[in-house]
């Protein structure tokens, strides 16, 4: 099987990846909707972690989110594994790969690839929701409490929230870059995020592969399923 994927990587032309937050796993930062993942999680302030990530409840209770946020969803200390690495050497080696993710944490970038198109946003960039001044994420860790901009009014996060649309522009460019793939790699995603997981769907290309752990609701649409060690096996096809 892992020998299929090497070779697939290697013969394609254009590569989409579409990641979800199992990739950034081995970097420390937890997931959301597996076992052992953040939604499992008895929450501290009352409220269900999923609730808290809500444009609703980042209104109604600000201060009670940004001490979540900055508790549970920033971790800046995290570094990229070796799926992150892989991907990046892969881009480097003039392989035509285009990285989508679902995750914030902006490790893609960190290890070196350049093309990421970021769904949900990113931890790094937040703006002042009056003057849209930027702070980048060490600003918002360093602020006590709930971080106000230097206009006086509150700083709001670049990540997409429940209730909130995803950016048309990431959206445009995301399906562009699927339909144009050959081979399109899913890894560490359950599929189960919508509108982001609709994305698939768009895929024409010769191979679709899916590499999770745990079952997704895609399996069957696939030509290859993996469910093993993401890392394990992107830094094996890749290397």
């Amino acid at each position: 099987m892992e020998n299929n994927l090497k070779k697939i990587i290697k013969n394609a032309k254009k590569i989409v990846f579409f990641g979800g937050a199992g990739v950034s796993i081995a970097s420390g930062i937890p997931d959301f909707r597996s076992k052992t993942g953040l939604y499992q999680i008895k929450s501290e302030y009352g409220a269900s972690y999923e609730e808290m990530l809500s444009h609703t409840y980042f209104i109604e209770h600000t201060n009670i989110f940004y001490d979540f946020y900055k508790k549970k969803m920033i971790y800046l200390d995290a570094l990229p594994n070796d799926a992150h690495k892989a991907l990046a050497k892969l881009e480097q080696s003039g392989k035509d790969i285009t990285i989508i993710t679902q995750n914030i944490d902006g490790l893609h970038q960190k290890a070196g690839s350049k093309k990421v198109y970021e769904l949900h946003g990113s931890i790094h960039r937040n703006y002042c929701v009056s003057c849209h001044k930027f702070y980048d994420a060490y600003d918002i860790m360093k602020m006590k409490g709930t971080p106000y901009c230097s206009c006086g009014n509150l700083i709001k996060p670049d990540v997409v929230l429940y209730e909130e649309s995803l950016d048309n522009n990431t959206i445009k460019k995301s399906v562009q870059a699927i339909m144009n793939a050959d081979v399109m790699i899913v890894a560490g995603t359950s599929l189960n995020v919508y509108p982001a997981a609709g994305l698939i769907q768009y895929f024409n290309g010769n191979k679709l592969i899916i590499i999770n752990k745990e079952i997704t609701n895609q399996d069957s649409y696939a030509d290859i399923v993996i469910h093993d060690d993401l890392c394990k096996i992107l830094k094996e096809a890749i290397d």
